[in-house]
């Protein structure tokens, strides 16, 4: 039975991503490798999974149609399986990682997609002088293109993915409601022809009631997807839906259907073979989401129980077989408080977060892809799918937090979390390296950071942990938002839905506020940092004579009494610390007392400027900080996600702290700057126009995603710096205004 995990396969660096390995033998336990195999011990069914030659060939080399981590994850998989891959790349890609992972790599053209991912004569060029046999999507890009796998066809290479007709009928989200309502599964109201014009969608959204949901018919990923609460908003979200749809899949077609307020987001994976052989897989939660894409995705969910997760099976494997889809696919689902549950959309790819089913099931999806193409039947059976504890996965984007844009630059330095239990409870599916840049042509995924635990609970404090010990710099990143967001009581507890974030965080994420106790925590720590410093900075200055001496005793400081001040934080807290001696390894130990916690001893192992820092507190809490820079009186770290800048004074600073002023920053509030670098999609304002706050002005896109900006106060339109076409930079300035005076002194009507 091929059921292999994602296995631990190292990368051309040295590290290991996919490292579920020690997790094989507890996993076949409840998923035998083949029905002999079935009462052999965990090492005998180790073996026999590892032994590729008992299922036959599949092909001798493939190509992936893609980049970043997902190419990376499919040419891993390969590898194991024992077949030659070819990578493309765009010039902008030439020494990406999945490049350098492949056997082959082939340019298909510049940066911009449709010059090259999407450049389908470049790529099957690439495929015909590679000599591939099959071709694995990926997603995104090409991977639910029905007109791809017909040109694949018609030049005898396998498509690794359904069919094209499958493909065509339930990839298009107009077709697959009327195919979903055929199929006798659930769905909901709405309008599922092709919206002619912004007229034809507010008819439809009149009729429908609002609130509606505008979508892109050829996608997903939450691209082209817009939500309108009244006319406005359909106007306006007509308009971006259909640029983004156009961006990302080179097709603006759109559909509207009702919106469910309050929903949960869960989807079923399946996966066919081409012997009408289907299987459901246990399903995923997928409700922490900004802007219509998944931030977090758990598996199982905590709102479906066993009863509904067959309901929601059987309809997807019905609507699977009815369409006679072979291939990794997923059902998407809304579902109300109630578990009623409603057809959303099917997604003919491979998922994103199917990291997740992998680490609960025991099953390498990507191998089941590549067997199913090549003609294989599945060998496992409905029943032999067992739930094996809970998995999480967190997607860490280059972008700000707060506003969800994104941000480019080169990883100046890198560190990937790893499994410290032995366990194997971290996974890292990743395509960059420390150097890798974070470009404007693509997706800003950094990484799928996932974790595995016996209970939910455990997966969740291995999040946290290793989310607290990633340390990614030179781009903004969403870390800050990961880690609040699996810390959030209303996350522990399950009950939330796709509104989570709008809800908790309604104008947007600002960053974590320490409580008491974090707060005295991190100023611990931050004396210990002084402290270590203080001692190194005497013995290599004022010490060094006494240290050549061998004269220690009485000279080096040896207590100390801090005030360390919190960035976001009024007031300071007292610390006082004090060298106790030496441990049995020669390093100094320390005595800290902070208000708030009890007194604690710490031997501060780890050295000055680590990356990371941890801490044991005496309640048995384990604290880990990332050490960011130095401040001429401080350090700047990251503490639960968050930057915190941390000044050290001593008695005799803080008392004159408060005769030092903070520098108040320029006012920026007429002028319109880019949030990040794109180009200009439209400019929808001229010199001398008069608008109100709110007033959209100018829309920008980077990433495949449109961004509308608008103007924060009302005032009259002084210069128009850019035209639509143009490139920007981040924070360069595309509109200025007037003095918001001048506005009332024109008068008139304003925008």
């Amino acid at each position: 039975m091929s059921l292999s995990l994602a296995a631990a396969i190292p990368r051309s660096t040295g590290r290991w991503v996919c490292s579920l390995t020690a997790t094989r033998q507890r996993l076949f336990h409840s998923i035998p490798t083949s029905r002999a195999a079935a009462a052999a011990s965990p090492s005998q069914q180790l073996q026999a999974h590892n032994d590729f030659s008992q299922y036959g060939k599949t092909f001798d080399k493939i190509l992936i149609a893609n980049r970043g981590e997902i190419a990376c994850r499919v040419i891993r998989t390969a590898k194991k399986m024992g077949i030659k891959t070819v990578a493309i790349h765009s010039d902008a890609d030439v020494n990406s990682l999945h490049v350098q992972l492949a056997d082959e790599a082939v340019n298909v053209g510049p940066a911009p997609t449709s010059q090259s991912y999407l450049n389908v004569p470049n790529i099957l060029k690439a495929i015909k002088d590679t000599g591939a046999q099959a071709v694995h999507p990926g997603y995104g890009f090409l991977s639910e293109n029905a007109t791809f796998v017909k040109a694949l066809d018609q030049v005898g290479v396998t498509f690794i993915g359904p069919s094209e007709d499958a493909m065509a009928a339930m990839g298009d989200k107009i077709q697959s409601k009327i195919i979903a309502k055929e199929s006798k599964v659930n769905i909901i109201p709405g309008f599922n022809g092709v919206v002619r014009d912004v007229d034809h969608a507010l008819e439809i959204s009149k009729e429908i009631g609002y609130p509606v949901m505008l979508k892109a018919s050829a996608g997903g990923g939450g691209k082209g997807m817009r939500i309108a609460w009244n006319d406005e908003e359909v106007k306006e979200g007509y308009k971006i839906a259909k640029t983004e749809s156009m961006a990302s899949f080179g097709d603006d077609r759109l559909l509207i259907e009702k919106f469910i307020d309050n929903p949960r987001h869960i989807e079923i994976q399946i996966i066919s073979d081409k012997h009408g052989n289907t299987l459901y897989l246990p399903e995923r939660e997928c409700s922490i989401q900004r802007r219509n894409q998944k931030v977090i995705e758990e598996a199982p969910s905590t709102h479906i129980d066993e009863k509904t997760r067959k309901a929601m099976g059987e309809q997807a494997v019905m609507l699977a077989k009815h369409v006679k889809y072979s291939s990794a696919g997923t059902v998407e689902f809304l579902v109300d408080s109630a578990r009623n549950f409603y057809f959303l959309e099917m997604n003919t790819r491979l998922q994103v977060e199917h990291p997740i089913t992998e680490y609960i099931t025991g099953m390498d999806l990507v191998e089941q892809m590549i067997r199913v193409a090549a003609g294989q039947k599945l060998v496992p059976r409905q029943e032999d799918i067992k739930i094996n504890g809970w998995a999480i996965e967190s997607r860490v984007y280059a972008e700000d937090p707060e506003k969800y844009l994104p941000s480019i630059g080169r990883l100046s330095k890198y560190i990937e979390p790893t499994s410290t239990k032995g366990q194997n409870e971290v996974r890292c599916d990743s395509g960059i390296v420390e150097g890798s840049e974070i470009s404007i042509y693509y997706d800003p995924m950094i990484c799928k950071l996932c974790t595995h635990g016996a209970t939910r609970d455990e997966a969740i404090e291995n999040m946290k942990r290793a989310l607290d010990s990633y340390v990614i710099k030179g781009v903004t990143h969403n870390i800050p938002l990961l880690r609040e967001v699996v810390s959030h009581d209303r996350f522990h507890s399950g009950k939330y839905s796709t509104k989570f974030l709008a809800e908790e965080y309604p104008t947007g994420f600002k960053g974590h506020s320490p409580n008491a106790t974090s707060l005295s925590q991190l100023a611990s720590i931050a004396a210990l940092m002084h402290a270590k410093r203080e001692l190194r900075n005497w013995a290599w200055g004022r010490g060094r004579e006494a240290l050549i001496k061998e004269d220690l005793q009485g000279r080096a400081p040896h207590s100390w009494d801090l005030f360390i001040g919190v960035q976001g934080v009024d007031d300071k807290v007292p610390v006082k610390i004090v060298k106790t001696g030496k441990g049995a390894n020669g390093e100094d130990e320390f005595e800290i007392h902070t208000p708030g916690i009890s007194p604690f001893k710490s031997a501060a192992h780890w050295p000055l400027e680590s990356p990371l820092i941890t801490n044991k507190f005496d309640n048995g809490e384990e604290v880990t900080i990332q050490y960011l820079d130095t401040l001429p009186l401080g350090f700047r770290v990251q503490h639960l996600g968050t930057k915190f800048d941390i000044t050290v004074n001593t008695p005799a600073q803080h008392a004159l702290s408060k005769y030092m002023p903070i520098k108040e920053k320029a006012s920026t509030t007429n002028m319109i700057l880019s949030p990040m670098p794109g180009s200009v999609v439209s400019v929808d304002v001229k010199v001398g126009d008069v608008v109100a706050e709110g007033t959209a002005v100018a829309t920008i896109e980077a990433m495949k995603m449109a961004n509308v900006l608008r103007s924060i106060r009302a005032g009259v339109v002084k210069s128009v710096m850019v035209k639509p076409g143009d490139s920007v930079a981040g924070d360069e300035l595309l509109i200025e205004f007037e003095d918001e005076s001048k506005a009332d002194a024109k008068g008139g009507d304003k925008k």
